[in-house]
C-alpha cells in the first residue's frame, strides 16, 4: 500500500471521528447524558438521528454528482 494512501486514510478517519463527536456534542448542547433531564435526552437522541440522516444525504448527493 502506498504511504500517501495510508496517511490519507488515517487522516480521513480522524476527521470523520471528530465530526461525529462534534455533532454529538452539539446535539447534547455540551451536557453529559447524566446531567440531562429525560426531555433533553430525547431531544438529543432525535438530533443525533437527524445528523445521521444529514450525513447520509450528503453522501448520496456526492454519489449523484459524480456522474
Amino acid at each position: 500500500m502506498n504511504a500517501n494512501r495510508l496517511v490519507n486514510m488515517l487522516v480521513r478517519r480522524l476527521v470523520n471521528r471528530g465530526i461525529n463527536r462534534g455533532i454529538g456534542y452539539a446535539a447534547r448542547r455540551g451536557k453529559a447524558p447524566g446531567q440531562m433531564t429525560s426531555d433533553e435526552r430525547t431531544r438529543a437522541q432525535s438530533s443525533q438521528k437527524m445528523g445521521k440522516r444529514a450525513r447520509q444525504a450528503l453522501r448520496l448527493g456526492r454519489r449523484f454528482t459524480r456522474f
